[in-house]
């Protein structure tokens, strides 16, 4: 025991000689000798008081992350020209002084009276909404047939698979409801195709509005404001665009009391709602008028039916849009430069 304690004794005293034996080397070294002091002097100094940010400075934070957030959320968007070419916006002209029936699609058609409602400061009618949205299933339709772009075409997102209901849809399932105004008829097949055939096809005997990606209804609000209503099976969601920012609990309750009552009647079961959201983005863009919102609504329809996050117009490209509309209505095609 004696032994083991002087053997301690001699390796202590033997680390200490050797500590001596450093300093008395390198202690006339001053840099080595600064740097040893400033280690030792750290090790002895007290904590450092912990950073706690005041309210400015977590405001700041936040915002910082938030704006990070929504640029990532959504990234900018290219801005719409301000006209057509040369040679659209010459037939435009052309259209607007054409006289009678100026096109039909489908069951649609717009005479020269329902034109002029595209033309600056009017409100658009039954007509131009429906004429538009029977374009936009039928682009849908076109797509499932023809899924790759025709020889030489550009290339283009593939629009969604959608069902546009007329506007009149809305005002029946409203003022009369699901049975009274006979809504269960409505998801009869509808042909959007100029040459219809559809009555050969059995399944083309039945819209099933549960297969699509999404079901649009123009709104139009007391025959005062359109807005677009959309049931987005794709996202699970319930969704109104309204350029206006109006109350939207109505469209929600009424969208959901009909996918219910449509799912009993046609699957002879409950709808599953579980993960089904009611959507009203703050970021729809505004109108800054009264006469505007039918505009809004078609390219609410337009831009969702493409499967865009996000909405490139806004208040200031209303008189693009409504001549681009004129070209499109006139000519029956929705244009893809977008």
């Amino acid at each position: 025991m004696r032994s083991s304690a002087m053997g301690g004794t001699v390796r202590r005293g033997g680390r200490q000689r050797a500590l001596l034996d450093w300093e008395s080397q390198f202690g006339k070294q001053e840099p080595l000798q600064r740097a040893f002091d400033n280690a030792k002097a750290t090790l002895n100094s007290p904590n450092p008081k912990p950073f706690f940010p005041n309210l400015n400075q977590l405001q700041i934070s936040r915002r910082a992350k938030d704006d990070a957030i929504e640029r990532f959320l959504r990234p900018p968007v290219k801005p719409l020209p301000t006209s057509l070419p040369p040679e659209d916006e010459k037939n435009v002209n052309e259209l607007i002084r054409k006289r009678g029936v100026i096109a039909k699609f489908s069951k649609e058609q717009v005479s020269h009276t329902d034109l002029s409602r595209l033309l600056p400061g009017q409100w658009l009618n039954d007509e131009i909404i429906n004429f538009y949205g029977a374009m936009l299933l039928a682009r849908s339709e076109s797509a499932k047939e023809n899924p790759t772009p025709a020889k030489g075409k550009r290339a283009v997102r593939a629009p969604l698979n959608v069902h546009c209901f007329s506007s009149f849809f809305w005002s029946k399932l409203v003022s009369e409801g699901y049975e009274k105004g006979r809504l269960p008829k409505w998801t009869k097949r509808v042909c959007a195709s100029k040459r219809c055939l559809c009555y050969l096809r059995t399944d083309y005997l039945q819209v099933d509005i549960f297969s699509k990606d999404v079901v649009f209804m123009p709104v139009n609000h007391g025959n005062a404001h359109w807005t677009a209503a959309a049931i987005n099976f794709r996202r699970k969601r319930f969704e109104s665009y309204d350029s206006m920012g109006m109350a939207k609990e109505h469209v929600f309750r009424r969208l959901r009391d009909y996918v219910k009552l449509e799912h009993l009647n046609k699957k002879k079961k409950d709808f599953d709602f579980t993960g089904w959201e009611d959507w009203a983005p703050d970021s729809t863009p505004q109108q800054e008028n009264g006469y505007d919102c039918g505009v809004f609504t078609c390219q609410f329809m337009e831009a969702i039916s493409r499967g865009e996050d996000n909405f490139n117009f806004s208040q200031q490209d209303m008189p693009y849009l409504r001549r681009r509309m004129i070209w499109e209505i006139g000519n029956a095609t929705l244009r893809d430069d977008r």
